[in-house]
């Protein structure tokens, strides 16, 4: 294990098939060079499953429970509910395949959840404990409005760690890595474009000015950290992992095929990097 390397893993819902595939070819070629790693919402629950040695975990929770009515549900979104029922979705993977906490508490790699506090908007790296890690990566898949509750984690009210940090290279630069290998949820080139409507972002969070404004930086944060990765400081390294141009998954992609794919290019993706590696 490199002392100085860190992983980081972009959220993006069903995107983060993408990341399945590459992290569950890492987990076959055992490659774990990192001692920190940092996720944002399914960034961060891939993340976990690599982490718990548990290989496919994640590619059932994203081609099959994500895809149930019991979780995406527009209908029910527009009567008032969940467009994406995390309660559900956190209750039945945890009974039928739950993350194998006792692996992840042997690890000696340093697991930060991102998510965002809803009163300061600011970013929270929750570090990961076997103890506390559902629900903290609960907190950081929170998307606001889809999902219509904030999880509480050490009294605070917490959403989507996307909304403050969408991807935390900086992040893990301040904390001392030397190398980063990132793990993106779109093909390189991707720019997040800012709201052509900010009046109704700051009106669907009007009881949350603070998140209003998060959310209409964030086109330019996200941008910033992708400008980090193609021009790093001197003495940093990044090793950029991220989806080819044709990656046809979406936010709530539910086509089985096309996730498939998705984690196939993964799997590609990562197999190639680990060639590269080795030269």
């Amino acid at each position: 294990m490199n002392n100085k390397h860190a992983l980081v893993v972009e959220g993006g819902a069903m995107r983060g098939i993408f990341a399945t595939g590459v992290l569950d070819a890492f987990l076959g070629a055992q490659y774990q060079p990192f001692n920190r790693c940092f996720g944002v919402s399914a960034g961060a629950t891939n993340i976990a499953a690599y982490l718990c040695q548990q290989a496919k975990r994640n590619h059932k929770v994203i081609t099959d429970y994500s895809c149930r009515p019991e979780f995406i549900n527009l209908a029910r979104f527009i009567r008032g509910g969940h467009l994406f029922d995390l309660d559900w979705l956190w209750q039945t993977t945890m009974a039928d395949i739950r993350l194998d906490l006792g692996t992840f508490a042997t690890q000696n790699c340093e697991f930060y959840i991102v998510a965002t506090d809803i009163d300061t908007a600011s970013a929270q790296y929750l570090k990961a404990t076997a103890e506390q890690m559902e629900q903290q990566l609960k907190a950081s898949c929170a998307i606001p409005i889809a999902y219509r509750d904030y999880p509480v984690i050490d009294g605070v009210a917490m959403t989507d760690g996307g909304v403050a940090d969408s991807i935390p290279i900086r992040k893990a630069y301040q904390m001392g890595a030397e190398e980063i290998t990132v793990v993106l949820s779109q093909p390189l080139g991707y720019r997040k474009k800012t709201s052509k409507a900010p009046w109704f972002t700051r009106r669907i969070y009007k009881n949350h000015p603070a998140l209003a404004s998060a959310s209409l930086a964030r086109a330019d944060n996200y941008n910033a950290s992708i400008a980090f990765i193609h021009n790093p400081p001197a003495g940093c390294k990044i090793n950029i992992i991220a989806p080819p141009a044709d990656f046809n998954v979406g936010r709530t992609t539910k086509n089985y095929q096309k996730l498939s794919d998705g984690y196939q290019m993964g799997i590609v993706a990562a197999q190639q990097h680990l060639q590269n590696m080795q030269q």
